[in-house]
């Protein structure tokens, strides 16, 4: 690890673990937590319990405290957003690097976030990394393969500003490995609570909404794949009745994200081919679920369903 100008100190970092009712991944987060490369004195870990129940928040407490560097909040309302700004504010570092329970980060984690940080030339807002596959089970032959993202599985290599020419048209960042700059961050309000994962509803794209919305600012928003994480696929989630919702609310939270960022114009000129795919599409609807037949016509269908159902019936955002 390279030393930063001798102009620039060395950035601090935050790591923070938000989790709700999965004590054995994020044992096994800490695990990789344990290792890294980094000088201990330039990180420290926050747990946050998002409204767990049971035991959990007990053996949460008790992980804690056998890692020197761990401290652990709770909130008691769930949501991802939620966890992720109370994260923010309770930071003590100058960043904040989030990190999902269920995945791992390769022991240079913090070491490689540290020469991004410093590597930039200024200060960053927010930098996105690689996010690897470690599978529960094999992926079925089924799944389509232009969609192994929404498993958060980011396997581009390459560094540069999101939405440059320096990085693959589409490529966002997720939330499973991304480091932002803590004061930068709160300026701008954090994450939106009415996005992201909420209990049972799952929403999502509150890490892409706060990336486009601190660029659109005209800060600096990075991807360095330098800056890896693997993350553990549930076996529970490789099946078509999870993918067919997943899409479902992935349209949703296009639209969503589309007017927090003040697109509305964008929203209502997508709408007429969104209406057009249920339109030719909606047989398709009539196959089991849990049946993997026309995937590639349904997958479009429950995506424009979510989209038509978000910019038709108004949900708050």
């Amino acid at each position: 690890m390279s030393e930063p100008p001798a102009s620039r100190p060395w950035p601090t970092i935050t790591v923070c673990l938000c989790t709700r009712d999965r004590p054995g991944y994020v044992r096994d987060c800490l695990a990789g937590l344990a290792v890294q490369t980094a000088d201990p004195a330039r990180y420290d870990i926050l747990i946050v319990d998002s409204g767990s129940s049971g035991t959990t928040p007990a053996l949460l407490a008790a992980m804690v405290a056998q890692q020197g560097n761990a401290r652990l909040i709770r909130v008691d309302e769930p949501g991802i957003s939620r966890a992720r700004n109370a994260g923010a504010a309770a930071a003590r570092g100058d960043y904040i690097a989030y990190i999902d329970d269920d995945a791992i980060a390769a022991p240079d984690w913090v070491a490689q976030m540290l020469c991004a940080i410093t590597g930039t030339g200024g200060v960053p807002a927010l930098i996105g990394g690689r996010i690897l596959p470690l599978w529960e089970t094999p992926l079925p032959g089924w799944w389509p393969a232009r969609l192994r993202g929404v498993l958060s599985i980011i396997e581009t290599e390459g560094r540069g500003p999101y939405r440059g020419k320096s990085v693959p048209v589409g490529l966002e960042p997720y939330g499973a490995n991304m480091v932002v700059h803590v004061a930068t961050m709160r300026s701008v309000g954090g994450f939106a609570t009415g996005i992201g994962r909420n209990g049972r509803v799952p929403l999502s794209d509150e890490d892409v909404q706060l990336a486009w919305r601190l660029q659109d600012a005209g800060y600096a928003v990075h991807f360095d794949s330098r800056i890896i994480v693997h993350h553990q696929i549930q076996a529970a989630r490789l099946t078509p009745d999870w993918l067919l919702s997943r899409m479902y609310w992935q349209g949703a939270s296009t639209v969503m994200t589309r007017r927090l960022l003040g697109e509305h114009g964008g929203v209502w000129r997508s709408l007429p081919r969104r209406l057009s795919v249920v339109l030719l599409f909606l047989p398709a609807a009539l196959l089991p679920r849990r049946s993997a037949r026309l995937l590639a016509l349904r997958w479009r269908l429950a995506y424009s369903l979510g989209f038509v159902r978000a910019a038709l019936a108004g949900l708050n955002a």
